[in-house]
């Protein structure tokens, strides 16, 4: 799908649908009204007929309105007036390409946006970039026949009064970054794992790499063993697939500036390995990499935004498999850190892949570092897919991650990770055992990565329940690329 701006009065553009937005009371947009006059008042009377639902996204499609070259006019609710926020209005252009997808137009026009909710143009602008991708991805590059009901939509432009500014102009390529970023975690997370395997996830970096002009290296399991991380390697130990351990390194400062680092989870396929999992919904443990998705998702963004910031990218990744090599619960291994972990379970792998990577990044003497995983059910329990979990003992760090979150519609939740939750996992034979037992599973994952994390501040991302969708929709949903990547905005121009 292809995205420009343009000045131009809305009247004169020739264009496949043109998007007014209006309120639930049927207040049109001050450039929704500058239409209506010319329309002989055609809009509004249709707005008056009550076909127009209030809900915000609702759409009433009209077709040849007097005074416009406008094939179609889509008149889009943004509900009501006191109650629009950013997630509302992003609603309300789903709602209007969604309605233009399912007719045969293929240009999509907005007319001039308001100052809305608060909201500068640039941001609206971002919004409905990013919501337009979303309602244009699909992942059907593995059926022999595509659907024959596609959208013949492929051009949405956004009009304004006057020539777009510099500002307006430079917030499209970063919205179109971040969309290609989220887009390729979506891919990856959807890929089955007899595709999307370690070494595809290293060629993908790789990749990366070289188009954007950023460090990429992958070190093999000799090279893994030469840096004792066992911990790691215990968890590679039952499968076929070879284990990666993949670094990126992207330049957009000074070489004497500090980097965030980003630890993504790259568990490729997982059946819990000795502890095997249920059959039932199995198929989705081809997703407990997307937090190394998300990962590499925002390198892409940021890589191509060009943002003027140090970031550095570990991605540990295996398959967890059983097998008679396979890591027996009540084994005892040591981690790269020295400390000694007694594994009660082989089905909470996450955490004994992040821990060495963990202490593997301590040779960056971080400003910061953020691991990104699906690492447990407990936090889908406790937050469902609405927010990610948010565990850190540093409340600026904290608080750094939550604007984010909010800015980008990509939300998260501060959860503990109090001294007095070390207690459960407690061992008798090892420093710690791998798992806390029943209770507060999340929060006793997050202080088992804490154990690893005492140089540097440090946060953790349980995304479990909102990396993926499940059901008959089920998805990749590329989060929490834009939540990560606000942040590193946040971080490049402070």
């Amino acid at each position: 799908m292809e995205f420009s701006t343009k000045a131009a009065q809305p009247e004169r553009v020739r264009t496949g649908a043109l998007v007014i937005f209006c309120y639930a009371d049927h207040t049109l947009s001050a450039g929704g009204k500058a239409v209506d006059k010319l329309s002989q008042g055609t809009i509004s009377q249709a707005l008056k007929t009550g076909d127009l639902a209030s809900k915000a996204g609702s759409s009433l499609i009209l077709r040849q309105v007097p005074g416009l070259l406008a094939e179609r006019v889509v008149l889009v609710s943004l509900g009501e007036k006191p109650k629009l926020s950013p997630r509302l209005f992003a609603d309300s252009v789903k709602g209007a390409v969604k309605a233009v997808q399912a007719t045969h137009a293929q240009t999509l026009s907005f007319a001039p946006f308001d100052p809305l909710a608060g909201l500068k143009t640039e941001e609206q602008l971002k919004l409905a970039v990013l919501s337009s991708r979303e309602c244009d991805y699909k992942f059907d590059q593995l059926k022999s026949e595509k659907p024959a009901t596609a959208s013949t939509l492929k051009k949405i432009e956004f009009l304004f009064d006057k020539s777009p500014g510099q500002s307006i102009k430079n917030m499209l390529n970063q919205a179109l970054a971040l969309a290609e970023g989220i887009q390729l975690a979506k891919d990856l997370g959807n890929l089955p794992g007899n595709r999307c395997t370690p070494g595809y996830l290293a060629q993908t970096a790789l990749q990366l790499g070289k188009q954007f002009k950023f460090k990429v290296s992958v070190l093999e399991r000799k090279q893994i063993e030469a840096l004792k991380m066992n911990s790691f390697l215990s968890v590679a130990r039952g499968s076929e697939e070879p284990c990666k351990f993949i670094i990126m390194e992207y330049q957009g400062a000074a070489k004497s500036d500090t980097p965030v680092v980003l630890v993504g989870k790259g568990i490729t396929f997982d059946t819990g390995g000795i502890s095997l999992k249920p059959g039932a919904e199995m198929d989705e443990m081809k997703y407990d990499m997307c937090g190394a998705a998300s990962v590499l998702g925002a390198f892409r963004a940021i890589a191509e935004m060009q943002l003027a910031l140090n970031v550095v990218g570990l991605i540990p990744t295996t398959e967890n498999m059983p097998s008679g090599r396979a890591t027996k619960p009540g084994d005892i291994v040591t981690s790269m850190s020295g400390q000694t972990i007694e594994i009660l379970n082989t089905d909470a792998e996450g955490r004994l892949i992040l821990c060495d990577a963990l202490t593997y990044a301590e040779r960056y003497k971080p400003q910061a570092v953020i691991d990104i995983a699906t690492l447990t059910g407990a936090c889908v329990v406790a937050l469902g897919g609405v927010h990610s979990g948010l565990f850190t003992p540093n409340d600026k760090l904290a608080a750094e991650l939550n604007e984010a979150g909010l800015q980008a519609l990509d939300s998260c939740w501060r959860m503990p990770v109090d001294e007095d939750y070390q207690e459960l996992l407690k061992s008798p034979f090892a420093d710690m055992a791998n798992i806390g037992g029943r209770w507060a599973g999340a929060v006793t994952a997050a202080c088992f990565l804490a154990r690893f994390t005492k140089k540097y501040d440090w946060a953790h991302l349980d995304i479990a329940g909102t990396a993926w969708k499940s059901g008959a929709n089920k998805g990749a949903t590329g989060r929490p690329v834009g939540l990560l990547v606000e942040f590193l905005k946040q971080r490049a121009s402070a």
